[in-house]
């Protein structure tokens, strides 16, 4: 399936919202919502799922949903007329990048160095170790906020499920499942893997179900 650009603007509306969103939100934010032959289109695709919360259309994206919109990022948004809606979302994800202050404005737009992938036979650099004991009544969200900062190089940064819950092993899963799920409505969001191709073993056994929807990446501080 080609996108249009409307439906490929209703993706990337979707992914700035971490997933999810219905249309009184989408209209206030991006001047657009998905409706009619786009919300169609992408639920016959199902890349959206999309439900009527009143009046109102809510509308989640798919694991396919996610995986489509990054590989549309990586091949490049042809420019093309028409494409406001796009420039709204990006306008809007600089905006909140900005404003974390974590990223100068020369980070952001500098050039595109990939880190290559070890050669064959090398191994990867080790996790970093658990943190230090907690203290006495430290709470299962305490330390999930505590093992985040020793993975992420800066807040808002996104961690794999899979780095962080071998730092949290002496906790039942259900405590730190409880904890993510808290911070995920607080100042954190997990969302999926973009690319779902490159997911390991270990990815999908970390992952933490929400709605239907395997997340396996973490961010706090968003």
């Amino acid at each position: 399936m080609t996108l249009t650009l409307p439906q490929l603007g209703a993706l990337l509306m979707l992914m700035a919202e971490t997933g999810e969103a219905d249309n009184t939100l989408l209209k206030e934010r991006y001047g657009a919502a998905i409706d009619g032959k786009v919300r169609t289109a992408l639920n016959e695709a199902k890349l959206v799922e999309s439900e009527k919360d009143g009046r109102v259309f809510r509308h989640v994206l798919t694991d396919s949903g996610w995986a489509r919109a990054g590989e549309e990022l990586r091949a490049g948004i042809p420019l093309r007329t028409g494409g406001a809606v796009i420039a709204r979302v990006m306008l809007a994800w600089l905006t909140t990048s900005l404003r974390r202050g974590d990223r100068s404005l020369a980070e952001i737009f500098a050039p595109d160095l990939l880190t290559p992938a070890p050669a064959p036979g090398v191994a990867e650099p080790p996790l970093p170790e658990a943190p230090a004991a907690a203290s006495e009544g430290s709470t299962p969200e305490d330390r999930v906020r505590q093992a985040y900062a020793a993975l992420a190089p800066a807040p808002g940064d996104w961690v794999r499920l899979a780095d962080l819950r071998p730092l949290l092993s002496d906790l039942p899963r259900e405590a730190v499942d409880t904890a993510l799920t808290a911070i995920n409505r607080s100042d954190g969001a997990l969302i999926p893997e973009g690319n779902q191709k490159s997911l390991t073993p270990a990815d999908e056994a970390a992952a933490l179900t929400l709605g239907n929807q395997a997340k396996h990446l973490l961010a706090i501080g968003v």
